[in-house]
């Protein structure tokens, strides 16, 4: 659906799900998802282990194919589009892509490859401009200072910070990130969650999509809250509305206590209810 703001402007979905099922060796892992992410939002999927959260994201990104429902991105459908050309205008990272890229690779390199959707760049020729183009890349994500050095002995908040500005490298119409902040530390993590912030903040940023379990784990700025529990939406809308103790409760399966302080969520289990 394709709709206007009030200067004119098309608030057309860049994402759309409708009747999204998603079935594997007999189970179904995702249920009749309805789905939209509009310009300018900021969504957090939120969800305990299990829940389908990383098959959402895979089919909203088209690495993988829904068994039943219908997906756009874009604007283009799934199954009437080449996904290998739709995917080079989605920036998608997740916690498995740090094994896939080689240690002795610099941060830079790393960047870089990401311009012919390859782990390696021995198969491409880059030039000074996609140089350019990487560094200020990383230096907007906090790791220029870290360009020459080899990604295997960044820190690991430093090596999703280099995967975030990777996801970023070929000025992407959306961007979704899946769980970004797993294996790292309190100070990686926190300094991950400050980078976002940045990002949510910035009006040049295109539609950020973050997959969680952690309450905690959102930083300022995101809009949107999409709950799921066991494969279905719980609840969807302004994270401002939609994200409460009752919800987050209901999403857990466990009574759930939330609090909103300056800017960042905290969630914990009353003592009776342990």
């Amino acid at each position: 659906m394709s709709t206007t703001d009030g200067t004119g402007a098309s608030n057309r979905a860049v994402l759309s799900l409708r009747g999204v099922r998603r079935t594997i060796d007999g189970t179904e892992v995702l249920r009749g998802i309805d789905w939209e992410v509009h310009p300018g939002q900021r969504w957090v999927v939120l969800g305990p282990n299990g829940s389908g959260k990383t098959t959402l994201v895979r089919i909203a990104t088209m690495w993988e194919h829904p068994s039943a429902g219908t997906v756009e991105l874009l604007g283009e459908r799934l199954g009437r589009t080449d996904v290998r050309r739709l995917r080079a205008r989605v920036g998608f990272t997740s916690a498995a892509m740090a094994d896939m890229l080689r240690p002795s690779l610099t941060a830079l390199e790393a960047v870089m490859t990401a311009k012919h959707a390859a782990l390696e760049p021995w198969w491409h020729a880059y030039d000074d401009e996609d140089s350019r183009k990487a560094l200020a890349d990383l230096k907007r994500v906090g790791c220029g200072h870290r360009a020459e050095q080899r990604f295997g002995t960044l820190s690991s908040g430093e090596r999703q910070r280099v995967l975030l500005a990777r996801a970023m490298a070929l000025d992407p119409e959306v961007i979704v990130l899946d769980e970004p902040n797993a294996g790292l530390d309190l100070s990686g993590r926190e300094q991950l969650i400050g980078t976002l912030q940045d990002l949510a903040a910035d009006p040049a940023t295109p539609p950020l999509v973050l997959v969680t379990h952690h309450a905690d784990e959102i930083p300022d700025g995101f809009t949107h809250v999409l709950l799921l529990r066991a494969g279905t939406v719980l609840a969807a809308g302004p994270i401002s509305e939609t994200l409460t103790g009752a919800t987050l409760s209901e999403c857990f399966g466990l009574e759930l206590e939330l609090e909103r302080r300056h800017g960042r969520w905290t969630a914990w289990a009353p003592r009776s209810s342990r």
